[in-house]
């Protein structure tokens, strides 16, 4: 039989992937049971990620573009005299509206770096990227200070199960801002 031309399946996997981990934790996850989830063979899994841990990166690198997607869409970065604080205070709030158990995952994800040295430099890079970004309006240390303020109040958002304040987050954040 013809091998079957399916130039989508890797990202198909992905994308099951990230559903299982969604549906069942980390723990879940398994060659196994993404096959399932995408509906192809076992081997292809195999095939595209010869380990869970590269699986996992992969997925961790799909689910961090959320974050940046909405901080790049919301142009907060390229307005240099706009509110920065209110901006991120807002973008916040639109990222963690927009599909909380999505986030949730994502930091699941990018928390699963701290018993998986394999998804390590993707996190790192996440935090990089992001303020990289920011230093577009502030310098590199304060861009720094902010990732790490935005990670903090989106996890205590996330592990409380609390709703997100953006006045409190816009307090904190123009704390920062020279």
């Amino acid at each position: 039989m013809p091998r079957r031309y399916d130039p989508d399946r890797r990202r198909r996997i992905i994308d099951a992937a990230i559903r299982v981990a969604a549906r069942d934790g980390i723990a879940g996850l398994s060659h196994r049971s993404v096959a399932a989830e995408a509906d192809v063979p076992l081997g292809s899994t195999t095939y595209h990620f010869a380990t869970l841990d590269d699986l996992l990166v992969a997925a961790l690198c799909q689910a961090n573009e959320g974050f940046a997607q909405v901080l790049d869409a919301s142009r907060v970065l390229a307005d240099a005299d706009g509110d920065l604080a209110a901006g991120l205070a807002r973008v916040l709030g639109e990222w963690l509206g927009r599909d909380r158990p999505g986030v949730e995952l994502e930091y699941e994800l990018y928390l699963a770096a701290l018993r998986r040295p394999a998804l390590r430099p993707v996190a790192a890079q996440w935090a990089q990227e992001t303020a990289q970004r920011l230093a577009a309006r502030v310098d590199p240390v304060t861009a720094r200070a902010l990732v790490a303020l935005m990670d903090g109040i989106c996890l205590q958002v996330l592990l409380t199960g609390g709703s997100y304040d953006e006045e409190y987050a816009r307090a904190a954040l123009a704390r920062l801002i020279p």
